[in-house]
Parts: C-alpha cells; sequence; structure tokens
C-alpha cells in the first residue's frame, strides 16, 4: 500500500532523514520505534506531505505521492492524528470531527452518520459533544484527534505518539481502540516511544536512528532483539 524509498529530509543544514525506506501492506499495523531525534515524526510528515523530500520517492497505492500536497494525499486516502492533539481548542468536540471530513465530497447525512460511528468507538466523546475541545483532559483530546483523522475515511492512518503525556490506564485504553480501528479494516503507521507496547500491538516495526533505518524485522523478532531491548524496552 505504501512504499516510501530512499527519501532524505533536510531541515537546514540538518540532514533529519537519511535514505529512509520502508513499506506498509494493506491491513498490516507497522510502528517506528526511536529515541527523540530520531526521524520518526519527519518520516510521518514526509508522507502526509508536510514536509517535502530532497530526494527519494514515496508511493501509495503505486501512486507517486511526494510531490502531492498535504490536502491532496488526504483525499487519496491518508490521515495523520498529529504529536501534540493539535485539537482546535476554541471549537466543541463536535465541530472538530465535521471539520475532519472537510476532504470529502458527501452528503451531511454520511457526515453525521461518521460523527455517530465516532461516538459509538469513542463514547467519552459523546458525553463532551458540546464542549470546547481545549477543555477536554489529554486523554479525551487524543480520542478526539484519532477520531478527528478517522472523519476522512483513510485506508492508512498514521499515528504520531498517541500516548504521549497519558496516564497508563489511558495508553492501554488507546492501544486496544488502535487494535479495533485495523480491525475494522484500516491500515495503521504508528509512531511510538513506548517501543514494548508499539511491538506488542503492530505486525511489523522499524527502527530509526539518527534519521536513518538501522533495523527491520517483526515485531516479534524486534521484541526478542538483544539490542532492541537493551535501547528501547528498558532491560
Amino acid at each position: 500500500m505504501l512504499k516510501v524509498s530512499n527519501v532524505n529530509v533536510y531541515y537546514g543544514a540538518i540532514h533529519a532523514l537519511v535514505n529512509v525506506s520502508l513499506e506498509v501492506s494493506e491491513g498490516e499495523i507497522v510502528t517506528l520505534i526511536g529515541a527523540n531525534g530520531a526521524g520518526k515524526s519527519s518520516t510521518i510528515r514526509s508522507i502526509s506531505g508536510l514536509v517535502k523530500p530532497a530526494s527519494g520517492e514515496i508511493s501509495f497505492n503505486g501512486n507517486p505521492i511526494h510531490r502531492s500536497s498535504a490536502h491532496e494525499i488526504v483525499r487519496l486516502g491518508i490521515s495523520q492524528s498529529p504529536e501534540g492533539r493539535r485539537v482546535f481548542p476554541a471549537m466543541t468536540v463536535h465541530e472538530n470531527l465535521k471539520l475532519g471530513a472537510y476532504s470529502r465530497k458527501c452528503s451531511k447525512s454520511e457526515v453525521s452518520n461518521d460523527i455517530e460511528e465516532m461516538y459509538h468507538t469513542f463514547p467519552r466523546l459523546k458525553e463532551r459533544e458540546k464542549q470546547p475541545a481545549g477543555t477536554l483532559s489529554g486523554g479525551e483530546q487524543q480520542m478526539l484527534a484519532i477520531a478527528r483523522a478517522l472523519m476522512s475515511r483513510p485506508r492508512l492512518l498514521m499515528l504520531d505518539e498517541p500516548s504521549l503525556g497519558l496516564a497508563p490506564f489511558l495508553v492501554q485504553t488507546i492501544f486496544r481502540i488502535i487494535k479495533d480501528i485495523n480491525l475494522k479494516g484500516v491500515t495503521i503507521l504508528l509512531v511510538e516511544q513506548n517501543a514494548n507496547q508499539a511491538l506488542k500491538l503492530a505486525n511489523r516495526g522499524y527502527v530509526l536512528e539518527t534519521g536513518e533505518v538501522i533495523l527491520h524485522d517483526s515485531s516479534s523478532e524486534l521484541l526478542a532483539n538483544d539490542a532492541v531491548r537493551k535501547a528501547y524496552l528498558g532491560d
């Protein structure tokens, strides 16, 4: 479904991504793990069109997208829930969800039906429907960010640090929701510092270090890898 080939990204003189290559097949959960500054978010941002690669190619369902704008990429079926949630704080939960469907050409009734589906998936959001998003807890804002991304009906959902700053019991809730979303047919690319949880959830993983992919394997093999366990799993 997604193929990233030898992508290089620069921020001024900083070489943020160095010949990064990865693939995501339809139906998978694939995770990117690594320390802060390893290039995980830059990889996600280059796929979503927020950062333009200096070189390399990115294709989605066989079609090149690395020169496409961010809104065009959303319309193609790729959506992102960004690091830090980035909800619109002054707008209500309901209004945030409606904005998630901005790129779709569909009826108001279809959007309303999808919002009700989001409320079914995230019951807490239904309870907070008319509240400004800025008044929600961190966990509730994370749920809203994921639900808003799903409102575009993506085939590929990219999640950037969904558990960041959340209490342990909420982390478990978020990961359960991610699994449920995947079981409903949405392919997921997951960026996550909680490497242990991410690898237990994902099918495969890529390890990034200073902008380069240094290791790629099945999640079970990465969980058993001594170097990975020592560097990222706290062993």
